[in-house]
């Protein structure tokens, strides 16, 4: 009995070793060719444990992403302060002294990483939900592209997994294409999490980080934006169709002076994985909510998922809700330095009709029925 104890705790320590080499790996090195070697074991114990190791790493994948993007920024600013009153004040005046002189890198196409963007984690942050990409057109490499991603939802899982990593395969699937996912620039001032956002190739939502990539970049760059941002992500809950949209025109005008084509993306179940507590209009919480959003940049939402343990417990882990992104066919728009209103109208028209074409037409594959509608407000 003792010896058989002695060698499962052994067994399990080995497993997580492995495990931990594996999740930062890119497949190439150390710790996928001892799990490859592992993988051919017959012994029973080892696959049941596999899988169970399997469905942790998943978990621990996501819940990462969802801590590291909520207090990261916060938590590595903190200690950047702290540091100035220890011993290692020398180490904080330094980095202090790199982040002012690569202060405007993120407006200027970032420092990708494609050994960050190919870690073996993001394939078991993909597998968790499960999360797939559609390609349904070609894409040329000779031409610059916005991608407008839809729905927010609370994380915006689908648009992080497929452009902001390779776990669903972009690159082979677009060849010749670059993602960049435009993000809330706020980010890019706080130590570290700044640059753990530029490794996934992810980049500030502003006029000057997008007119740089669209225009000082070369061709075959896709900037994709999440048109309806924070107050969309106010309105997301299980079962609900709806983009903000019809007042969103900015990249539009942005893709005319750019000449850059317009492409509709829609993310089936982005908005399934959390539920949200939606206050009405008007009520104190949803002007208490608004009022952040201008002071802060993004909604402070009321939601939940399920916990690490039990799904059926509440906390910060989303439910695991399949998540289908489908990229559309782009819309030619030519170059325009300085559109009209009725241009930017018209585009915008055709954009709106597009989705609405691509959600049509994909809605009774994942999940919907066909007397279901896109609602655009």
């Amino acid at each position: 009995m003792l010896w058989t104890g002695l060698s499962q705790s052994l067994l399990h320590l080995a497993v997580w070793t492995v495990a931990l080499l594996y999740l930062y790996s890119d497949c190439s090195g150390t710790g996928c060719s001892i799990l490859s070697a592992l993988q051919d074991l017959p012994s029973a114990p080892w696959t049941a444990l596999r899988s169970k190791m399997e469905k942790h790493l998943q978990v621990i994948s996501v819940l990462q992403w969802v801590i590291s993007f909520l207090a990261m920024g916060a938590a590595g600013t903190v200690l950047l302060i702290y540091m100035f009153c220890t011993d290692l004040w020398v180490i904080a005046a330094m980095y202090t002294a790199w982040l002012i002189f690569d202060w405007n890198t993120p407006k200027q196409g970032g420092r990708r990483s494609s050994w960050v963007r190919n870690w073996t984690m993001w394939t078991y942050f993909r597998d968790y939900f499960p999360i797939r990409l559609i390609k349904t057109h070609n894409l040329l490499p000779s031409r610059n592209y916005i991608f407008g991603y839809h729905p927010h939802g609370i994380f915006s899982f689908g648009a992080f997994c497929n452009f902001g990593t390779e776990a669903t395969g972009f690159s082979k699937k677009f060849p010749g294409i670059k993602p960049s996912l435009a993000t809330l620039a706020g980010n890019f001032r706080m130590p570290v999490f700044r640059d753990y956002l530029m490794s996934g190739g992810i980049c500030p939502v502003n006029r000057n980080s997008i007119d740089y990539l669209l225009s000082q970049n070369g061709t075959g760059n896709a900037v994709v934006i999440v048109v309806g941002g924070a107050a969309e992500s106010l309105n997301c809950a299980p079962g609900k169709n709806s983009v903000t949209l019809n007042n969103r025109k900015g990249f539009v005008r942005l893709a005319l002076q750019q000449g850059s084509d317009l492409v509709p993306v829609y993310s089936f179940g982005e908005n399934d994985v959390y539920k949200q507590v939606i206050f009405e209009e008007r009520t104190w919480w949803r002007l208490a909510q608004k009022r952040l959003q201008k002071i802060i940049g993004f909604a402070p939402c009321l939601f939940h998922g399920c916990g690490f343990f039990s799904s059926d417990s509440w906390g910060m882990v989303p439910y695991n809700k399949p998540i289908t992104t489908i990229v559309g066919e782009p819309i030619t728009v030519p170059k325009i330095e300085q559109p009209p209103r009725d241009m930017v109208d018209l585009y915008h028209a055709m954009y709106i009709n597009s989705l609405t074409s691509l959600f049509d037409k994909y809605k009774t594959r994942f999940g919907l029925k066909e007397s279901d509608i896109l609602h655009i407000h």
